[in-house]
C-alpha cells in the first residue's frame, strides 16, 4: 500500500498525537487556514499538521496565505500592502509537516516557509507505520490557550465529522451489497470473496 493523505493523517493521529491531544480533527479550517490535522492538546493549545505527499507540494506551501501577514506601508500619497512572513500560522502553538520518508531530502528544509516547523517522516507500511521526528517543532510562546467555548466549537466539528464518516461507511456497504446481489442475479453465483 502506498502512502496517501488519509493514511498519513491516520498514522499521525493514532501513533503520534493520540496521547498528547484530547481531540483531533482532519481537514479543519478552525484557525482561519486549512489544517490537514488539527490537534487540541491536553493543555488546550493548537497543533497544526500539514500533510505532504510530494516534494513539489511541500515547496508550494510557502506561498499559502497562512505564512504571510499583510502590513501596510504609508507614505504621503498612498498606502501599499507589504506582506511579511510568519513564523507560525495564526492560533497555532506548534506546526508540523508530515510526509513519507521516501520523498524526503534534507535540502527541503530550505524550502519550508518557517524554521519553527517540525518534520515528521513516515516509514514502512501504512498499516504498521513508524513515525520519526527529524526536526522538533518550536512552540510559539505567544500562542494563547483556547477558551472552553472554542474547545466546544472544535468538538462539535469533530462530532459532525464522525457522523459523516458513519454515513459514508453505510453508503459504501449498501453499494457493495447492491453489486453483490446484482452479480448473483446475473450469474447465479455468489460474488467471489477474493474480488471483494
Amino acid at each position: 500500500m502506498i502512502w496517501n493523505e488519509f493514511a498519513i493523517a491516520r498514522s499521525i493521529s493514532l501513533y503520534t498525537l493520540s496521547r498528547k491531544c484530547l481531540m483531533l480533527v482532519d481537514r479543519c479550517n478552525w484557525t482561519g487556514h486549512e489544517c490537514d490535522v488539527l490537534g487540541v492538546t491536553n493543555d488546550l493549545r493548537i497543533i497544526d499538521v500539514e500533510i505532504k505527499i510530494s516534494r513539489g507540494d511541500l515547496k508550494a506551501d510557502a506561498r499559502k496565505d497562512k505564512w504571510w501577514r499583510t502590513w501596510f506601508a504609508y507614505d504621503e500619497h498612498r498606502v501599499e500592502p507589504c506582506p511579511r512572513p510568519r513564523l507560525w500560522p495564526q492560533k497555532v502553538w506548534k506546526h508540523y509537516y508530515a510526509l513519507p520518508a521516501e520523498i524526503w531530502d534534507d535540502k527541503l528544509l530550505d524550502a519550508m516557509p518557517s524554521p519553527m516547523s517540525g518534520v515528521l517522516l513516515l516509514f514502512g507500511d501504512p498499516q504498521k507505520p513508524v513515525v520519526r521526528s527529524i526536526r522538533r517543532a518550536t512552540p510559539d510562546r505567544g500562542a494563547d490557550r483556547i477558551q472552553p467555548h472554542q474547545v466546544m466549537q472544535i468538538a462539535r466539528l469533530a462530532n459532525l465529522r464522525m457522523w459523516d464518516a458513519y454515513a459514508q461507511s453505510e453508503d459504501r456497504a449498501a453499494g457493495e451489497s447492491y453489486w453483490r446481489q446484482a452479480f448473483k442475479r446475473e450469474t447465479g453465483r455468489d460474488f467471489p470473496a477474493e474480488a471483494a
